[in-house]
């Protein structure tokens, strides 16, 4: 199984960046979104994104110029997949949006496409009944800033069929990511399933007035060598996706502990817009924050 024309679907944070890796790596890429306002807005990062892989790593002008060559967009979902390998599904973390677009994809795409999505949250198996085509169905989760942190993690279902999940391992390698196999479903991938107890951990050090947030990420980045801490990490992460998974969490458990610290990621951090290094405030302050001060872990 060969995939020549990659479709992305949806251009935001992790999309757009999906898009320019697959070009870069010397693919078709088609990038589709709801109207051509988003597109163009896309067009506008892959600037930002051409600087960033000339600084880290070395891309020549004449690489970006054939990777921006490599690169459509189509706001029609049956133009942008009539001759589509593959789909990767990077639309909002929402179930009702996924599932009505998976339902809108399966009848407009050709028998050989395969699908993956790259939900970060929820499961293949939550979607391949309404795919068509549950066999030709995976999940592929990128880390972001995928040029650099070049995850590739592939999780089947229990429906996917092993030349597909084989098929997923190779592409991710092709454009440049450490290929990732998970033989079963689970939430929240590797990475997640380590990262999110690291910073629930911190969060709960601090709600509970343990230790102050930077001796934290100090004592963890010592321990370790880690080049960041707890309070580090949620900062790059966004203070927004630490806060639903918070709220997640407090609403299913109840946890006083846990209804403490959304409260307190509300009214002091995303009330006051300050989400992380985006916006340049969060639990440091950027694009000088203290753990990168010379004597920080003395």
């Amino acid at each position: 199984m060969e995939f020549k024309n990659v479709i992305i679907a949806g251009s935001g944070v992790l999309g757009y960046q999906i898009a320019f890796q697959t070009a870069f790596h010397n693919f078709n890429v088609t990038v589709y979104d709801i109207n051509d306002e988003v597109l163009e807005k896309a067009k506008a990062k892959f600037a930002i994104l051409s600087a960033a892989f000339k600084r880290d790593l070395g891309a020549t002008d004449e690489q970006l110029a054939a990777t921006k060559a490599r690169l459509s967009y189509s706001s029609d979902l049956g133009e942008a997949v009539k001759d589509a390998d593959l789909v990767i599904e990077a639309v909002p973390e929402n179930p009702e949006i996924k599932i009505d677009f998976y339902q809108k994809l399966a009848k407009l795409a050709p028998a050989k496409t395969v699908f993956a999505t790259n939900s970060s949250t929820m499961l293949p198996s939550q979607f391949a009944e309404y795919t068509g085509r549950p066999e030709k169905f995976v999940a592929l989760h990128f880390a972001n800033e995928i040029w650099k942190h070049n995850t590739g993690e592939v999780m089947k279902h229990a429906g996917t069929s092993d030349e597909v999940f084989e098929s997923l391992l190779l592409f991710a390698k092709q454009i440049g990511m450490v290929a990732l196999p998970l033989h079963k479903e689970q939430p929240g991938y590797i990475v997640n399933s380590l990262l999110v107890p690291l910073l629930s951990a911190g969060m709960d050090l601090w709600i509970r007035d343990i230790a102050d947030i930077e001796t934290i990420d100090k004592t963890w980045m010592v321990a370790t060598g880690a080049p960041l801490g707890p309070f580090g990490i949620l900062d790059v992460v966004g203070i927004t996706t630490a806060y639903n998974i918070n709220k997640m969490a407090a609403d299913a458990t109840k946890d006083p502990v846990k209804v403490e610290i959304v409260e307190k990621l509300k009214s002091e951090f995303i009330d006051q817009g300050k989400l992380g290094v985006a916006t340049g405030e969060g639990f440091y302050k950027y694009p000088n924050p203290k753990y990168k001060v010379e004597d920080f872990l003395k």
